[in-house]
């Protein structure tokens, strides 16, 4: 049986069995909270239980790296949905140590991509459209920076809901401790020195 099987085969017993009557919830998160962290298997239930949150509690927004790279792209269009939409109030990013994001080649992983058969007509046809796919596929080499950098962009959006704290925080995926990297209650009142 195939994984896609095994889901379907195992999800059709999860129903019937009313598995799912534990995580009953709405769409609004209890905490009032947005998170955007790392798509990392590791941080799957690590995370929630270092940080106490449950189903419901939170959104969790998950990618490559936790990194924001576009004021306008597809991440902090769902920061501004959950901050508009659905109730959240402030916003954590979450990077982790050990992130294979660090150091990433882009140079590499486009070769990567032609030898599983992605044409070089492709990539030129991308190129000269305009993207810049060095920086679209780079990652980072700090993962301090790149959470200070991923909070910066969201911190400094046009349209940020005013006075909404951004905070900032680095996780160890293998105990869970966390680290402050920038805390946001005082930049979003005024107060900061």
């Amino acid at each position: 049986m195939n994984q896609l099987n095994q889901i379907l085969s195992f999800n059709e017993q999860f129903v019937a069995e009313k598995q799912y009557e534990p995580y009953l919830t709405d769409k609004f998160p209890n905490r009032k909270m947005v998170i955007v962290t790392c798509m990392d298997t590791r941080l799957t239930e690590l995370l929630p239980k270092a940080i106490n949150v449950h189903n419901g509690d939170v959104k969790i927004i998950k990618n490559a790296g936790a990194i924001v790279t576009q004021p306008f792209g597809n991440i902090m269009r769902s920061v501004l949905v959950a901050l508009y939409e659905l109730g959240a109030a402030e916003v954590v990013v979450i990077g982790h140590h050990d992130c294979g994001m660090t150091g990433i080649n882009p140079e590499k992983t486009l070769g990567k991509m032609t030898d599983r058969g992605v044409t070089n007509e492709t990539i030129t046809t991308l190129k000269n459209s305009g993207l810049d796919l060095m920086r679209w596929l780079r990652g980072f080499d700090n993962v301090q920076q790149s959470v200070e950098n991923s909070v910066n962009i969201i911190r400094n959006h046009p349209l940020l809901p005013p006075g909404t704290p951004v905070h900032g925080l680095i996780v160890d995926p293998k105990t869970g401790k966390l680290d402050l990297v920038t805390e946001g209650y005082e930049i979003a009142a005024g107060t900061a020195k």
